[in-house]
């Protein structure tokens, strides 16, 4: 399958997707917790509704990993859909607005496609493998900041922080102390969307799902930057961890990890 074609068919679902988001958002939400500080909405359920039922419709013999419902597989395809709903569920669920559609596809395992979609801002990222990344169709570059220490960083708190605060804290403060500044917004896929187009210059997480990144790390690496393992390792959906960066300060953010011990999983 052509990697345009598919990015074109994960715009139109993202943007579908994404008014059902906006149009929801700013009201009361019914609340459900997977965890302690994992919530889920009406709201993500009735967008992943949604999307499957397209892609049902476009493409009947793909597989799908989606967050809210799993698997969906009936036969073996080089064809894989990881989509999230709403990226972002606890600042939606607040009426915070920084929260997103997800959409990627993989053929034969490799990145080929992926959509991230925010529409309080009608933004739009796409990227097609070997065709770059855009956003709202203008080409994107990564930020050419040559240095940790002139560099904004974003990351993000799993959702087992609580239980395991050994894992996360310590690196926060150890990459606080040496870039110019950190931001933890609650998006995985805006972060990296965010990276591609130079607002920020690094990214690090752990114990994410594939859904949460996958299309973030194809505009990243469309735009021009690298994602690896945290130890500068090749990257895989489900690693449980990643290392994003405009490439120029990707050694010196894993030579900080190392030296904080690579507590993270």
């Amino acid at each position: 399958m052509d990697p345009c074609a598919l990015r074109d068919f994960a715009t139109e679902l993202a943007r579908e997707a994404g008014a059902e988001l906006r149009q929801a958002y700013g009201g009361a939400h019914a609340l459900e917790r997977k965890s302690a500080i994992d919530l889920v909405t009406e709201t993500d359920r009735r967008a992943e509704a949604l999307i499957l039922e397209r892609l049902r419709a476009r493409f009947p013999g793909d597989a799908v990993l989606a967050e809210e419902s799993g698997v969906h597989e009936s036969a073996p395809s080089p064809v894989r859909w990881l989509i999230d709903p709403l990226d972002g569920t606890t600042n939606f669920a607040h009426n915070y607005p920084f929260f997103c559609v997800s959409i990627a596809a993989e053929s034969a395992g490799r990145l080929v496609a992926g959509a991230v979609y925010d529409p309080v801002r009608e933004e739009m990222f796409a990227a097609a493998a070997g065709h770059g990344a855009t956003l709202n169709d203008t080409a994107l570059l990564v930020s050419s900041i040559e240095r940790l220490e002139d560099s904004l960083l974003v990351t993000g708190f799993p959702y087992d922080v609580r239980e395991h605060p050994e894992r996360h804290v310590p690196l926060f403060q150890a990459f606080l102390m040496r870039a110019q500044g950190i931001r933890r917004d609650g998006s995985a896929a805006l972060n990296l969307c965010y990276l591609a187009m130079g607002r920020f210059d690094g990214f690090w997480e752990g114990s994410l799902s594939p859904w949460d990144i996958a299309a973030g790390v194809l505009i990243v690496r469309e735009a021009g930057g690298e994602v690896t393992r945290y130890d500068g390792g090749e990257f895989t959906l489900d690693g449980l961890q990643i290392l994003a960066s405009n490439g120029r300060i990707h050694r010196e953010m894993s030579d900080v990890i190392r030296l904080e011990g690579n507590r993270d999983r």
